[in-house]
């Protein structure tokens, strides 16, 4: 049974929670600086590549409820993927989520240590830096370390403080109806390998959910939790990044390409109240992200402890609060050496290619648990669409594959390599 595997840990995370959980884990510091990234790539069809992108996010998220809500254990994705084609590719979907999140991690500690630099100049330096890198590592390690109960209750709180700063960059959208967009160099013309580029950041905006799951072995009542809080956390975040994009383009016009702060540059038009007010949201977001990250990934840690992907001290709780002490801290100092020494847009575009192994392995292995009828924790989700949302899924990720660089591409190739050859001489352990 899934709830033994997961003996130990304190299923503490409601529904709320969980959904707040996501929606940190997925609208990170992205949404403030994406409308540029993406209009520049895509021109005027920046909107549809959102649109594209979340028709084949439909059909992931719908493989990842179902087959969460069969087999609701900690790692997530990880422990889905084991359950339908066994260890090994099991493995191989830890390996690539773990690299995808501990990149995405330090690349945003890295963007926020930058930012902090910028607005205080004692900051700016390389002791500066490396002083509020650390500080940022100590302060998300110690939330989660406190316990999940406390760590649920500070990201939801934390996710409505977020939320703020993009409402009130919707709300100057309204109020900027009629206005005429300010004149600009115009956007260069839609291109297929440009359009292909606008793809994959947009599905780095829309990543984020197969981190935030690593803890569905502490979620209560997970086969009905699971998958209502993830569709509905992702349906109000497509709305909102769809909205926000609109947003952006209609109050810099073509001049979004060329932003370097889209969000407040366009607030901008208002004051400068307002724009500040993005600023700050902006660094509060990459914080509650960071925070929401540390709750989520190490649990994948503490699964390969568990199962014996790793040695047994990964898997071992703290005997106060129940969490996984071990993993919290090897996770907090592997992504703290990660964001010293990278950068943001360096660091997130490996992310995202990892993240693509991860949503083909997770919608094929949704669909043979489909099959299967397997169901380890109660009666499970059973959408006929199942197998359509799978051929969605990965006939996207495909997609994504094709319109990458080819030494992108290769190095994904060798990461799934190195991970089977690893297996090969650990896999024997229990």
């Amino acid at each position: 049974m899934v709830t033994a595997r997961d003996h130990g840990l304190v299923r503490g995370i409601g529904p709320t929670a969980l959904a707040a959980n996501i929606v940190n884990g997925v609208v990170g510091a992205g949404i403030f600086t994406l409308p540029a990234a993406v209009a520049l790539a895509a021109g005027a069809a920046a909107p549809a590549a959102y649109i594209i992108c979340a028709v084949v996010m439909a059909g992931i998220v719908i493989c990842f409820a179902e087959a969460g809500s069969r087999v609701p254990t900690s790692g997530g994705a990880y422990g889905t993927v084991e359950a339908a084609f066994g260890p090994a590719a099991g493995y191989v979907t830890g390996i690539l989520l773990l690299l995808s999140d501990v990149l995405a991690n330090g690349g945003v500690a890295a963007a926020l240590a930058d930012m902090a630099g910028a607005a205080v100049p004692a900051l700016g330096g390389t002791a500066g830096r490396m002083a509020v890198i650390a500080a940022i590592y100590v302060l998300i390690a110690g939330v989660n370390l406190a316990g999940v109960r406390r760590a649920a209750r500070v990201i939801t709180v934390a996710t409505v403080a977020k939320m703020l700063p993009l409402l009130l960059f919707l709300g100057l959208g309204v109020l900027s109806i009629g206005m005429a967009a300010p004149h600009g160099p115009p956007m260069a013309p839609v291109t297929a390998a440009g359009f292909g580029q606008g793809l994959i950041l947009t599905l780095f905006a829309f990543s984020g959910m197969e981190s935030a799951l690593c803890v569905s072995g502490e979620v209560r009542n997970p086969a009905r939790t699971l998958p209502w809080a993830l569709i509905l956390a992702m349906g109000f975040i497509l709305g909102l990044y769809i909205t926000v994009q609109v947003t952006a383009q209609h109050l810099l016009g073509s001049g979004l390409a060329q932003a370097a702060a889209p969000l407040a540059e366009g607030a901008a038009r208002f004051g400068r109240v307002p724009s500040a007010i993005l600023f700050g949201g902006a660094a509060i977001s990459m914080l509650v992200w960071l925070c929401n990250d540390m709750l989520g990934t190490p649990r994948l840690l503490f699964a390969f402890g568990r199962d014996g992907r790793l040695p047994a001290w990964f898997g071992q709780l703290s005997p106060g609060t129940r969490v996984p002490l071990n993993a919290i801290v090897v996770y907090a100092c592997t992504a703290f050496f990660m964001a010293a020494s990278g950068t943001f847009l360096k660091l997130v575009v490996l992310s995202t290619l990892a993240v693509v192994g991860v949503y083909a392995l997770a919608c094929a292995a949704a669909f043979v648990l489909h099959r299967k009828h397997v169901a380890l924790a109660g009666p499970p989700m059973n959408l006929s669409i199942l197998p359509a949302a799978a051929g969605v899924g990965l006939l996207g990720m495909v997609a994504m594959v094709v319109s990458a660089q080819w030494r992108d591409v290769a190095g994904l190739v060798a990461v799934v390599v190195g991970s089977l050859a690893v297996f090969a001489v650990t896999g024997r352990r229990t």
